[in-house]
């Protein structure tokens, strides 16, 4: 993690060259093992508002599965001393994974709510290639992921968050009344964004850039005045497509009259035809010229989006 003097010098950077909104969301991603008592308290005293803390599990088996640097005390302790100085905290938790009970979710999704936390990001499972992980489950020494155990898992998840008075407004994310992310929020609504380091993508609505990933390279090109980037102008097709695929994992839904205005008629006609299968299965519903999955559908977002992408 950088350190305080290094994340104050960027924000200053940020604040000079940009027109910055009033009040401003300023967030920091951290692992517990980063967060001890000092490094906290500093952090209270910058322009930092609001932390999101990976925390993953406080289970140590889960930790080490996913081999984490931090363990479970780290997770509790980590969260503990962040409340003392932010009233704003989001949790990063990980569900799906093998071996993983019902009850250990439950148990997961209790001490969030014990320590009152207003905001909690849920991902299933991956596995990435090239991993300790993948390897782990190539060899036979632990079971594959299972789709059916993380969809009970989310399951589980929003009907005990939801009955906690949690707004479950983008399929991963669940917050409290004024505690959703400004940032997620912006991504799933469209709006454009900035991305600045190596890797860091970059949205302007019609186009999108990234980053190169080499930190030696990203610095040196920086340094000769050239920004090492790569550029993809989007068509029609591919801002519809995109708006289908975001639009349905939040609470906004999919517009009917955005749809048409944005895109045109035909991309209208093709929604309103290729939902009807969708509706009748029960997987999408349609009110007030707003598409929303239903609870059935949630989970298998993705491949529902699919669907209704307009293909040339």
């Amino acid at each position: 993690m950088c350190s305080n003097d290094e994340i104050i010098r960027i924000l200053n950077t940020v604040f000079e060259h940009y027109e910055i909104t009033e009040n401003p969301e300023i967030t920091l991603e951290a692992n517990p093992d980063d967060l001890f008592s000092e490094k906290i308290k500093a952090l209270s005293d910058s322009p930092i508002n609001r932390l999101s803390i990976g925390v993953q599990s406080f289970f140590e088996e889960d930790l080490t599965l996913m081999n984490r640097a931090h363990n479970a005390k780290e997770a509790l302790e980590s969260i503990t001393l962040a409340k003392r100085y932010f009233d704003n905290i989001s949790v990063d938790l990980i569900y799906g994974i093998p071996k993983m009970s019902l009850d250990r979710w439950n148990q997961n999704i209790d001490t969030i709510l014990d320590l009152n936390i207003p905001h909690v990001s849920c991902y299933a499972l991956t596995v990435e290639e090239n991993t300790a992980l993948e390897k782990l489950i190539t060899t036979g020494k632990i079971a594959p992921t299972n789709d059916s155990l993380a969809a009970k898992h989310y399951q589980h998840l929003v009907k005990r968050l939801e009955s906690e008075g949690y707004i479950n407004y983008e399929f991963s994310n669940f917050g409290k009344p004024n505690y959703f992310s400004r940032n997620n929020t912006n991504y799933w609504l469209g709006k454009p964004y900035i991305g600045i380091g190596p890797s860091a993508h970059s949205f302007d609505g019609v186009s999108r850039s990234w980053n190169i990933t080499n930190n030696i390279k990203y610095f040196k090109a920086i340094e000769n005045d050239v920004l090492p980037s790569e550029k993809e102008m989007l068509s029609v097709i591919d801002r519809y497509n995109e708006y289908i695929m975001t639009g349905l994992r939040t609470q906004w839904g999919v517009s009917i009259d955005k749809i048409e205005s944005d895109f045109g008629v035909v991309y209208r006609k093709h929604l309103e035809k290729e939902s009807l299968a969708l509706i009748n299965q029960g997987l999408i519903i349609e009110e007030k010229g707003l598409y929303h999955l239903t609870q059935e559908g949630k989970f298998l977002g993705d491949g529902i989006s699919s669907k209704l992408f307009f293909v040339d």
